[in-house]
């Protein structure tokens, strides 16, 4: 059975305010609630309606999509902020449907809508309907769409057709979407796993800059590339780039890194529980600030699991100060919680922010190490959420008291060659896009 169309049974919640007034150990989460009164409660659910994919994309940009090979519009939970008006929220898409085919020993990752263009997508909920208000295609500096496709032979997976027999072009323009944010001036920034980078994005949706990592040394882009980011991002894992993105209130962002750094190799990765969070400051247009974030044990966020390579950062959301709520997942399992970005975890320059041993990825006990890891507190589990599907990517928070909640729906694609019928159209998964929203028993910010 597909793992995101499981639901889930009662909800627990330890709410964030009083979290904030017990005492943290430094690199771990504390799990003990915090009071044992009534529990939250889901207060509405919403789905996205069947919208064909090439009506979308051609209505934005006409004639990028000749065949959507049956596939609707999805993939709009990447990320998920409040758009000014109350109850309506701005999203971004991911890169577009793909999946993986495997062919021999190889496994091929598949584009079965190419010409699709991620976008931005105002939506809003209106009963148990996702309304979309808005949709705006990311484009280039002379306002070609930018795609979704891979960017480098050799660092980033080949492109292939749906079926996995036909090669397709690399494109160094394209983003692999994922964080997203709107800044005071009506801007938006989005992170991309690809570089991994930090994409600056105008109003209309044209690439202003996309921040990478110094070294990376992509070309042929027509939108401006700043090598702003510190090389040692160079050596993330294929699909496990940039994927969390937060504003703080004085402007800073905050980038989350999807997994481990294969640093110094692949092995130390995949068997990692640090991850990295980069502090930007569009002002001074450069980072100031790295930290590292300790993923739980893998059992811990998900019984029974043991591949610690399934751990994932998907979302961060600012909740005032220096204070930031941390998604950290599996494809089965999910929790929020809470850390507070301090002056002394900052390990930019150091000698945690290099490829030499013991590197930060290869420390089983990184307290003994002296690392200055944030500390962090459960606030939900969100596997104990009634009604939740798996996979959410969008967490924002609405008034003082609600988490709102968005689920990548992956376009409704599986992997394997089961994933079009023998006329080339989809074989749906049955998972729908769907927004959430979680009434909390105590404010969280």
């Amino acid at each position: 059975m597909n793992p995101r169309l499981l639901r889930r049974p009662a909800l627990v919640v330890l709410p964030l305010s009083a979290a904030l007034a017990s005492s943290v150990v430094v690199g771990t989460a504390d799990a003990t609630p915090a009071h044992h009164g009534r529990p939250a409660r889901i207060v509405s659910t919403a789905t996205l309606p069947d919208l064909p994919l090439a009506a979308f994309s051609n209505a934005l940009l006409p004639g990028s999509v000749a065949d959507d090979r049956g596939v609707d519009l999805g993939g709009i939970g990447s990320d998920l902020y409040p758009a000014g008006r109350r109850g309506e929220y701005w999203t971004v898409t991911d890169r577009g449907p793909n999946g993986q085919i495997a062919v021999g020993k190889d496994k091929r990752r598949t584009f079965p809508v190419p010409g699709f263009d991620p976008a931005l997508v105002r939506i809003r909920a209106v009963g148990d309907r996702i309304q979309v208000l808005e949709s705006i295609p990311l484009t280039t500096a002379s306002g070609a769409p930018v795609t979704g496709l891979p960017n480098q032979p050799g660092r980033d997976e080949a492109p292939y057709s749906y079926d996995a027999s036909t090669p397709l072009a690399y494109d160094p323009n394209g983003l692999d979407t994922e964080g997203l944010v709107r800044d005071r001036d009506g801007s938006f920034w989005l992170v991309d796993e690809y570089g991994p980078s930090l994409v600056h994005v105008s109003a209309k949706g044209r690439v202003l800059a996309r921040h990478v990592p110094r070294g990376l040394g992509l070309t042929g882009t027509d939108y401006p590339v700043v090598e702003s980011l510190p090389s040692i991002f160079l050596q993330r894992k294929v699909n496990r780039g940039f994927e969390g993105l937060a504003l703080l209130p004085d402007g800073d962002l905050v980038l989350g890194l999807q997994s481990p750094l294969l640093n110094p190799d692949k092995v130390s990765g995949e068997n990692s529980r640090t991850t990295r969070l980069l502090r930007f400051s569009p002002r001074e247009n450069q980072v100031t600030a790295e930290y590292a974030y300790r993923f739980d044990a893998v059992d811990v966020v998900e019984p029974g699991q043991t591949k610690t390579s399934e751990l994932k950062l998907s979302a961060l959301v600012a909740v005032g100060g220096d204070r930031l709520l941390v998604q950290e997942r599996t494809d089965k399992a999910a929790r929020l919680y809470e850390v507070r970005l301090r002056r002394g975890s900052d390990i930019l320059g150091t000698p945690w922010d290099t490829a030499a041993g013991p590197t930060l990825e290869q420390l089983d006990d990184t307290a003994a190490a002296g690392v200055p890891v944030l500390d962090k507190r459960l606030v939900i589990d969100l596997d104990t959420v009634g009604g939740v599907p798996g996979k959410i990517e969008g967490v924002a928070v609405e008034g003082s008291s609600t988490l709102v909640l968005l689920n990548d729906n992956d376009f409704g694609m599986t992997d394997g060659p089961g994933a079009f019928d023998a006329n080339g159209r989809l074989v749906d998964s049955g998972v729908e896009t769907t927004l959430v929203r979680v009434r909390l028993n105590r404010p969280v910010r």
